[in-house]
């Protein structure tokens, strides 16, 4: 009889995942209403993730500028001219064009996106001051009130169930009993015949509970089609909210997807276009002619004339200025970072070289020449009249070695120009005015303020 029962019970459970199996756990529609708490945790979530991406955004769009503001600043001072740095200096146009694209993407995600899962959220879920949501508080009565009579039928179903088994379980029990007392001697008649009466009423007892089981399974089976389709209806009702859901999801995904693809924006490839077309236009023979022009045997000779005395010029050139203020603190924009000095030119394209063409020009590293190693045969007697001991310091071995501690840049002929960092050899003491002479590694000469170097 229990297996048979058993087989009748599992051919009646075995429904979908929202109705109670027999165990008993009475409650699987659960999930459906967690579902409500799950929609409102993954707009937060979505719109943790967009405001993530805007950080990103506007990081690189950040980055980008920095980068473009120093190279162009490095490129303008560096010694590439002509058409050709016009499309170098392009590709930092560029890069200050795309991040105001990307600052764009941020502003979207931020302004638009994420006010627009905020907005719906809002709409869709409605909090209540105990606590939850109010839709899900609906579908869990819902699904507890289509539960309920079955519940109840189910609670009836067991307990009968339950007393079958104890009943088949006694009639089990008397039935060896009676097996034992025919092979006992110690048994009298009278007491077998009491152990068979047993065995007939455990009979009856067992027979009623089967009666009883049976009764209460086909009652709950009668209850279930009504069940089935009372929790179908809640189910379906809870299924039309995330529909909702899914389907507004896939639409804001589809905006995001429009604000992050920036392929199709026009000003994007407009970008690119003119950062080729000014490429293209790099004319390397117009580049050449430049060069020629400005710094070849095409420039404007200023050749020798004769001049009459004129006796109001000083006979000995007119002191410097005293440099104006303190030195600058150093800037990033200016100098290569730490590590990087090597793949950026110290060479600075304004500053001072002689107004002529000529190959007249000995590089100042020669020493030994008739000025005594000082390298400059323009140089007035005063650095040359102080002796052997001047004459020697100022050439080839002599000086302090000192490194420069911020930028410089000449603003006149006579004066050096340096990056922080570089090394020279100071010459001639600070004067006065807060100026020294002193000498490059390359063999220029020239003046430079006192305060902008450390000695070594």
């Amino acid at each position: 009889h229990t297996h048979t029962h058993s087989d009748t019970t599992h051919s009646h459970t075995h429904t979908n995942t929202i109705y109670p199996s027999v165990c008993p756990q009475v409650g699987n529609y659960k999930r459906a209403v967690k579902r409500f708490d799950d929609g409102h945790r993954l707009c937060n979530d979505l719109m943790g993730c967009l405001q993530e991406r805007a950080k990103i955004e506007k990081a690189y769009g950040d980055q980008l500028t920095a980068w473009s503001k120093r190279w162009r600043q490095l490129i303008e001072k560096g010694p590439q001219y002509g058409s050709v740095e016009r499309a170098w200096l392009a590709v930092m146009t560029e890069a200050e064009k795309v991040s105001e694209l990307h600052q764009e993407v941020k502003n979207n995600l931020v302004n638009d996106d994420v006010e627009r899962v905020k907005n719906w959220q809002k709409e869709a879920y409605h909090k209540q001051i105990i606590g939850g949501f109010k839709e899900a508080k609906e579908a869990d009565e819902g699904f507890k009130k289509a539960q309920k009579p079955w519940a109840k039928k189910l609670k009836e179903m067991e307990t009968a169930k339950k007393g079958y088994h104890m009943a088949c379980k006694e009639e089990k029990l008397a039935a060896a009993r009676e097996a034992n007392g025919k092979t006992e001697a110690s048994v009298t008649p009278d007491q077998q015949k009491k152990l068979h009466e047993k065995v007939d009423k455990c009979k009856q007892d067992s027979q009623k509970a089967k009666e009883k089981y049976d009764k209460s399974l086909e009652e709950l089976n009668k209850c279930t089609p009504q069940y089935m389709e009372s929790m179908e209806q809640v189910f379906d009702q809870c299924q039309q909210h995330e529909v909702k859901r899914l389907t507004f999801l896939k639409e804001a995904l589809l905006d995001i997807k429009r604000h992050l693809n920036l392929t199709e924006n026009q000003s994007y490839g407009a970008i690119y276009r003119e950062l080729e077309r000014t490429i293209l236009a790099a004319n390397t023979q117009e580049d050449l002619k430049w060069f020629s022009n400005n710094h070849g045997p095409g420039m404007h000779m200023n050749w020798p004339a004769f001049e009459e005395y004129n006796p109001d010029q000083a006979s000995a050139p007119p002191k410097k200025k005293k440099p104006d203020g303190a030195p600058p603190t150093p800037s990033t924009d200016h100098v290569a970072p730490p590590g990087d000095r090597s793949s950026v030119s110290s060479y600075d394209k304004n500053q001072a070289y002689s107004t002529e063409w000529s190959d007249d020009e000995q590089p100042a590293t020669y020493s030994g020449n008739e000025n005594g190693g000082n390298g400059n045969s323009f140089e007035d007697d005063s650095s040359t009249g102080k002796g052997a001991g001047a004459g020697a310091g100022a050439g080839g071995g002599g000086g302090v070695r000192v490194r420069a501690l911020y930028d410089y840049d000449g603003q006149e002929q006579d004066e050096l120009s340096f990056k922080a960092g570089d090394e020279l050899i100071k010459t001639e003491d600070e004067d006065e005015q807060g100026w020294c002479r002193g000498r490059m590694d390359n063999g220029r000469e020239g003046l430079y303020p006192a305060n902008y170097v450390e000695p070594i």
